[in-house]
């Protein structure tokens, strides 16, 4: 049993004979160094996909047939397909991104957007929001094609960062800052933000909402030694919004699965109360989140995938060390853990011994 066999029951916490292994979504340097070792050749990019790309964040340029091809060759069970990162998906007349939050191009997380010295809520109404109809699901739609075809799962959906697309509206410091000073812009902001996601995944789980084991969205909501928000403002200007995206993807019939980096480790159980079945990706070299802590609290409440160091062990690190830890990880959380690095993009000093030898302990 593998591929989506083995995710699924996974999910449905049917004690699978083994744990799951997902890759992760490389880089483009990461995926182009893989595919060459594996013989798999790269789609070219669209003009579309060109032009969009020139005002991205995205770490991996194309998603398609070379990532189905790619895990497969790694003995992967499931693939990440989202519009939100598919850069030919975002299909505005005018060029326009998706997320027009700065006056130039982002250079930082601190650099100021365009709502930083916004202190009135008519200023946040008026701005122009994106509009969900500029979508175009044709390759995502195709790309979980080509996963199903290859007896693989597929987590999917829009990706939802209304927290990080908040940040950029206002600069990071600047939105920490008018949490305080100025909530009513905050939360105003984050409301426009949430309703064109709501809107964007309705058309988006209309579409695909069968074809998805799991429904995958994230919000990375700590550091390296802490959440980046006290409890009280995660309470007031995160878990409300949160709850609307995760209770409508749940009336899909959808398992729902949590990406945040980071020491989160204080929130995972209003998580859980918010409704996610799966977490990722249990940041390894992060605070309170050692693997022996989340199994003991949490691992019979939700599926675990991550753990395997990206900081550390994975860039450096023997591949025989890479499996044992592998091996501890799979003994610690037991059946209802999917290997997986604990970030989802692996960049290009992660070696391709290393990633075989991670994928090798995963599946024996």
């Amino acid at each position: 049993m593998r591929g989506k066999q083995i995710v699924e029951s996974i999910y449905r916490d049917v004690q699978p004979e083994n744990n799951g292994f997902w890759l992760g979504n490389p880089s483009e340097k990461a995926k182009q160094l893989y595919c060459a070792y594996f013989g798999i050749e790269e789609e070219a990019l669209t003009e579309i996909e060109k032009q969009n790309l020139q005002n991205s964040v995205l770490t991996s340029e194309k998603i398609g047939k070379a990532d189905v091809e790619l895990a497969k060759a790694l003995n992967s069970d499931l693939l990440w397909f989202s519009p939100e990162v598919d850069p030919g998906a975002w299909r505005h007349p005018d060029g326009k991104p998706m997320w027009d939050c700065f006056q130039e191009k982002r250079i930082s997380l601190g650099q100021n957007g365009v709502f930083a010295e916004t202190e009135d809520v008519a200023e946040v109404e008026a701005f122009d929001w994106p509009d969900p109809k500029y979508l175009d699901f044709t390759q995502t739609m195709r790309n979980i094609d080509y996963a199903q075809e290859a007896g693989l799962a597929v987590l999917g959906g829009m990706w939802c960062p209304f927290f990080h697309v908040a940040c950029d509206f206002f600069g990071m410091e600047n939105y920490f800052i008018k949490m305080h000073t100025d909530p009513d812009v905050v939360l105003a902001a984050t409301e426009h933000i949430t309703e064109f996601y709501l809107e964007a995944n309705k058309r988006c789980f209309d579409a695909m909402g069968n074809r998805l084991t799991s429904a995958f969205f994230g919000n990375d909501l700590g550091s390296q030694l802490s959440l980046l928000v006290s409890n009280e403002f995660f309470d007031k200007f995160i878990a409300p919004f949160m709850k609307k995206l995760i209770d409508q993807m749940k009336s899909y019939g959808l398992k729902v699965t949590m990406h945040s980096c980071g020491a989160i480790f204080d929130i995972i159980p209003r998580l859980i109360d918010l409704g996610i079945d799966a977490l990722h990706p249990l940041q390894a070299k992060a605070a309170n989140m050692q693997p022996e802590k989340l199994a003991k609290e949490f691992k019979n409440d939700l599926v675990l995938i991550g753990g395997i160091d990206t900081q550390e062990l994975l860039p450096f690190g023997t591949p025989q060390e890479v499996k044992d830890e592998v091996r501890r990880l799979k003994d610690i959380f037991g059946s209802r853990y999917i290997v997986s690095p604990s970030h989802e993009a692996l960049l290009e000093n992660v070696s391709i011994e290393n990633v075989v030898a991670m994928s090798e302990a995963a599946v024996e």
